[in-house]
C-alpha cells in the first residue's frame, strides 16, 4: 500500500466587500500507479451584514482584531461591530448628558440648582442628530478621502471645519433654542449672534482634535473620540462663559 502526500496553498484575495481565502489541495499518491488530484475549496473570511446599511469596510481588519479583549472593552468594540449606529448614538448621548452636567457643576454654587431638562435636552441631541451624524461623517470622510498621510488628513480637517462643523453647530443652536420656545425669528437672530464667534473659537480647539482623530483613530472609533473632544469642549465654553470679567483697578 502507497502512501499519500498532501500539500495545501491558500491565497487571500478581496471580492467586493467580501474577503475571500481560495485554497487548492493537492493530493498525491506515492504509489507505484501514480495518482495526483487537485481540490480548491473557497471560503468566506469575512461578510458583513447586508442587514445594516450604515456598515463599512474602512479599517475593518485592524479594528476586527481588537473584539479578542476581555471585559468591558471587549464587549464594547463588538457593540461597534455588531451595532455600530445604535452604540455610537446612545455612546454620543451618554457622553453629552456628562458634559452637560459636568459645565453645569462648574458654574453653579449647588448641586440644588442643576437643570436636568438642559441634560434631557443634551442628550437628546446627542441621540437624535450628532450621534448618527457623526457615524455617517466619517465613514463619508473615509471612502472619499481613504488615506491617512499629512496632506489627506488636512484636506479631511478642512472638510469637517467648512461643511460638518458649521451645519451641525446651526442645527445644535437651533434644536436648544426651539425646544425652549424661541420663535423662528429669535433662533434667526440667535444664530445671527452666536453661529460666527463659536466657530472662529473652534478654529482654535478643533483641528487638534481633528487631526489626531483621522490620522491615528480607526474609523469604528472616530465618533466616540470625537465626542470625548465635544466633552472638553463643552466643559471648557460654559466654564469660560461663567467667569466673571476682570477687575481693571
Amino acid at each position: 500500500m502507497g502512501s499519500i502526500a498532501i500539500r495545501t496553498i491558500c491565497k487571500p484575495f478581496v471580492h467586493g466587500n467580501l474577503m475571500k481565502q481560495t485554497c487548492i489541495r493537492d493530493t498525491e499518491s506515492l504509489s507505484p500507479r501514480h495518482r495526483s488530484s487537485k481540490t480548491r475549496v473557497s471560503y468566506t473570511l469575512y461578510k458583513p451584514s447586508p442587514s445594516n446599511p450604515f456598515s463599512t469596510s474602512s479599517s475593518r481588519s485592524s479594528f476586527s482584531n481588537s473584539k479578542s479583549r476581555s471585559g468591558f472593552i471587549g464587549w464594547y468594540l463588538s457593540q461597534l461591530e455588531s451595532r455600530p449606529v445604535v452604540t455610537k448614538t446612545f455612546t454620543t448621548s451618554l457622553i453629552y448628558a456628562a458634559a452637560d452636567l459636568t459645565a453645569q457643576m462648574i458654574s453653579s454654587t449647588s448641586s440644588s440648582s442643576l437643570d436636568f431638562i438642559r441634560t434631557l435636552r443634551m442628550a437628546g441631541y446627542g441621540l437624535l442628530f450628532l450621534g448618527p451624524s457623526q457615524h455617517l461623517w466619517f465613514n463619508f470622510m473615509s471612502k472619499v478621502l481613504p488615506k491617512r498621510d499629512v496632506l489627506t488628513t488636512f484636506k479631511k480637517i478642512f472638510m469637517g471645519q467648512a461643511v460638518y462643523g458649521p451645519a451641525n453647530t446651526a442645527l445644535f443652536f437651533s434644536y436648544n433654542a426651539a425646544l425652549q420656545g424661541e420663535s423662528n425669528d429669535e433662533i434667526v437672530a440667535r444664530l445671527k449672534r452666536d453661529l460666527l464667534p463659536t466657530l472662529r473659537n473652534g478654529l482654535l480647539y478643533w483641528p487638534a482634535c481633528d487631526f489626531a482623530t483621522y490620522k491615528f483613530v480607526p474609523v469604528p472609533l472616530q465618533p466616540l473620540v470625537n465626542s470625548i473632544c465635544s466633552y472638553v469642549w463643552t466643559i471648557y465654553l460654559t466654564y469660560m462663559a461663567s467667569l466673571k470679567k476682570a477687575s481693571t483697578d
